[in-house]
């Protein structure tokens, strides 16, 4: 399970580097860094879009088999991006990575569970998303610091040095597993039928929305609002990584017994978390102190959003936890939105006032409304 949460940190960092490196790959494929993002939009698109099919297709693989393949995929298409003369390679290059990434944050979360056992299911999930939420936060930040140092072509390079190391781990540690038993893609998508699990889905969304009306504009609020020096703001962004990733460890406690209560409550810390950064931007002390709340709440609710609605869906959890990434990848490109459309009518501040609002309404007016639809 460690060697699936270093996996799983190289996989989505192959996803969030590209933000850090975009100003230097613009430069070198002479195009416009705006042109350069619309590689990152097909990235989320394509997770978003092909996800769940490809993981229902794929669900009953061996699961050895199936990590290995992705993550030798992972190695060409990050040596292809490292090589790319133009940007509509550099396109393809992304697009495979984009396809893969979903089955294996589907499929690794259930195969962790089924690792630990049905008492220790959740801080199984919650270890693998150690991997997942530290490249979340730090896949930004170390794409900036990479692309400074080595490169954006370097960074690709190390990334595909890292998925060969981490297959050959794989290979090593991993038991094989018993193949699933092949289940139709009509079969497994009868859960979209259930109302309770298409809840917990929605609720994802409303969460993901909540995280990042802020967290896509954390940046800017640090510079602009809080007056950190430009040079500080990339070690703030660490800071709060850092500190966040309290939040796995607690989210990956909790969320087993009580998934739905476990959401109300980050959600809560989020919205306290995040209107409280706003109103202290000013005194750093109290700042850090918000901040901290804020990033533990943000972390905690990748694990706890993802073992919900798997908790949801027990007879097709890998395809759940895989619908839960679509909705999540749809609630980030929402709260970008929103937040990005408060800037100037309220000022950037409002980002984190709009962001609050949303968790709050998660946490007070969606759960229950899960909850009714759990009793029902």
């Amino acid at each position: 399970m460690v060697v699936l949460a270093i996996a799983a940190f190289v996989i989505v960092t192959t996803e969030f580097l590209m933000v850090g490196l975009l100003p230097a790959l613009a430069r070198d494929l002479s195009v416009s860094v705006s042109a350069a993002g619309q590689v990152v939009t097909l990235f989320a698109v394509v997770v978003m879009l092909f996800g769940p099919v490809l993981t229902a297709w794929l669900a009953h693989r061996e699961r050895k088999r199936l990590f290995l393949g992705v993550l030798l995929l992972f190695a060409a298409s990050n040596a292809l991006a490292a090589m790319a003369p133009n940007l509509w390679t550099l396109a393809i290059a992304r697009v495979v990575p984009a396809l893969a990434l979903p089955v294996f944050w589907g499929t690794a979360s259930e195969t962790a569970a089924q690792l630990a056992g049905p008492e220790r299911a959740g801080r199984a999930v919650a270890l693998v998303y150690l991997g997942i939420s530290g490249a979340m936060l730090f896949g930004i930040p170390l794409g900036t610091v990479a692309g400074d140092a080595i490169g954006w072509r370097g960074a690709f390079w190390v990334l595909a040095a890292l998925s060969l190391l981490v297959a050959v781990l794989l290979q090593v540690v991993m038991p094989q597993m018993a193949t699933g038993q092949r289940v139709r893609l009509a079969e497994q998508a009868r859960i979209l039928k259930d109302r309770f699990f298409v809840g917990n889905v929605l609720l994802s969304v409303a969460v993901f929305t909540a995280m990042f009306t802020g967290y896509t504009y954390l940046a800017e609020v640090l510079e602009s609002v809080a007056l950190v020096p430009s040079a500080l703001v990339g070690w703030w962004l660490m800071g709060f990584g850092a500190v966040g990733l309290a939040g796995n460890w607690l989210g990956g406690r909790w969320v087993d017994r009580r998934p739905l209560l476990t959401t109300a409550v980050f959600s809560a810390l989020l919205a306290i978390g995040m209107a409280a950064s706003m109103a202290l931007a000013s005194h750093h002390t109290g700042l850090v102190i918000a901040l901290a709340v804020w990033g533990i709440a943000n972390t905690a609710l990748y694990p706890v959003c993802q073992i919900r609605v798997m908790k949801a869906a027990p007879q097709a959890q890998a395809l759940a936890g895989t619908i839960n990434v679509s909705a999540a990848n749809g609630g980030i490109a929402l709260g970008a939105v929103m937040g990005g459309a408060s800037i100037p009518l309220w000022g950037v501040a409002s980002v984190g006032w709009v962001g609050a609002a949303v968790a709050l309404g998660a946490a007070v007016l969606v759960v229950p409304l899960v909850g009714r639809l759990r009793g029902q």
